[in-house]
């Protein structure tokens, strides 16, 4: 083998090493979809969407985009309740949440954090219109101290409804 040889597959071989290296922190800066589940977790169509802004690093703050598609928007919306597992440990800022609807920031009438029934409700001004796209920001989110797999289930009140919980879907958040 000639060294001319030697050298393009050492070349290569750097090369493909640099594009695995820089793509890596590209890949897990911010959290998107869901990962794999083998066993149990929610069902495909209970699956909803979000992302972590900074990472989803245990201790660290960080916002968290919850995002609701228009098709599971099928009535409008008086009221979301956002619960979460009692053994998830991190910290929210009712003060810091913002529900946008079409890309549109609405206004929200009161968001409160019920830290002993492991719940956040958001009352907007007005009801959300059915089949509208959102996304619900939770800004200034203190992550919890230890890591681990969090299921955040959505549940709205529709205006002129029996005033019970309907069950939309569910966001499975990864803290490491």
């Amino acid at each position: 083998m000639s060294s001319k040889s030697c050298l393009q597959r050492a070349l290569s071989g750097l090369a493909i090493a640099g594009f695995l290296v820089a793509g890596i922190p590209a890949f897990s800066f911010a959290q998107g979809l869901p990962g794999l589940t083998l066993w149990g977790g929610v069902k495909g169509e209970d699956n909803l969407s979000f992302r972590l802004d900074y990472g989803g690093r245990a201790g660290g703050w960080d916002r968290y985009r919850l995002r609701i598609p228009a098709k599971k928007m099928k009535l409008a919306v008086a009221q979301f309740a956002i619960s979460y597992p009692d053994y998830y440990k991190g910290e929210f800022d009712p003060k810091d949440v913002e529900v946008i609807v079409q890309d549109k920031s609405i206004p929200l009438q009161e968001v409160n954090w019920n830290k002993e029934n492991n719940l956040i409700e958001i009352f907007p001004v007005e009801p959300v219109p059915a089949g509208s796209k959102v996304e619900i920001q939770l800004s200034n989110v203190r992550n919890p101290s230890f890591g681990g797999m969090f299921y955040f289930n959505c549940q709205v009140l529709s205006p002129g409804d029996v005033p019970l919980l309907r069950y939309l879907g569910t966001w499975v958040i990864t803290i490491s």
